[in-house]
């Protein structure tokens, strides 16, 4: 498969002549073969579900679920195929964390309708029992493909991967988590097995393609964008992998505005997103999947809330 940019890919589905995807009509997309995704995506909120104060020095009166929530639902109306994604941490960093446990975040994200969500070391804070105490409140499956709870209590409780099926998409969406050795106390996840990410993302993209044919692999990752040694990022993922579209990161609390474009083993472009920090802004993606081929082309642009 080629390496396409938007010219070429608006060259290859017959629409040359439009200056950008995103306003091209349904019917001339259908006509053409071509289907969309949006996807909205956030990381690393850490429990703000408050607006930051109006005198903060970095978001001065940002973010905030409130927010979030009338964006998610706005966008929905738009598109009722709109998949909603986190790369973790959605714990840990205000008061309500503390009283709470986690519980008012999950429940406010199910009502947003979040699809899945990747495991971040916070969500760890309050040790295995903490956060199997307060799962029953999400209504969307946590992801670590590279974790091992096979001998812990969330044996079963965290997936490897979902698949959703969207406009006549199947889409296979895969969690990566960071090393926990040194970054977590080791008594908050004692019995959870880390496995390297690199193997465990070329072997699950894999199984997704192959085994149950997704048109699309997306990644939510908690590994971090990139880094100056040789610690697993999402630009070294991006690089080792084959399959995977889209990385959907966090961790590293990086405003990737416009998301990054790296070349796979391929050739191919993987587009990686990550919004920041604190619910503050939200990532937004747009898929144009051709079906002739499986040709795609992702534009995507940040949401300052």
């Amino acid at each position: 498969m080629q390496k396409l940019n938007r010219r070429r890919f608006l060259k290859t589905i017959g629409i040359a002549g439009a200056a950008s995807l995103a306003g091209i009509p349904a019917f001339a997309l259908r006509d053409a073969g071509i289907s969309r995704i949006t996807i909205l995506h956030t990381n690393d909120t850490h429990s703000r579900l408050d607006p930051y104060p109006d005198d903060d020095p970095d978001y001065p009166g940002m973010g905030g679920y409130a927010r979030r929530a009338r964006l998610i639902s706005k966008e929905r109306t738009i598109d009722p195929n709109l998949i909603v994604l986190d790369a973790g941490d959605v714990f840990q960093g205000t008061p309500y964390f503390n009283m709470y446990g986690g519980k008012p975040e999950l429940k406010l994200m199910s009502k947003m309708g979040y699809d899945a969500v990747a495991f971040g070391n916070h969500e760890f804070d309050n040790g295995l029992d903490g956060f199997l105490e307060v799962l029953p409140y999400a209504d969307f499956p946590f992801l670590a493909a590279n974790y091992d709870f096979s001998d812990t209590i969330l044996a079963g409780k965290v997936k490897d991967y979902c698949i959703l099926e969207r406009n006549g998409l199947k889409i296979g969406i895969y969690g990566l988590g960071i090393e926990l050795e040194g970054l977590v106390s080791r008594n908050l996840y004692e019995g959870t097995v880390y496995h390297d990410p690199v193997r465990v993302a070329r072997e699950t993209e894999e199984k997704l393609k192959e085994e149950y044919k997704c048109d699309l692999i997306i990644c939510v990752s908690h590994l971090g964008y990139k880094y100056e040694d040789d610690k697993v990022s999402d630009v070294e993922v991006a690089r080792a992998t084959s399959l995977t579209n889209i990385i959907i990161g966090g961790h590293t609390h990086t405003l990737l505005d416009p998301p990054a474009r790296i070349r796979n083993r391929e050739g191919m472009d993987v587009a990686i997103g990550q919004a920041g920090y604190g619910g503050a802004y939200v990532g937004r993606m747009e898929v144009f999947l051709d079906r002739k081929n499986g040709n795609s082309f992702v534009e995507s642009y940040t949401i300052n809330l």
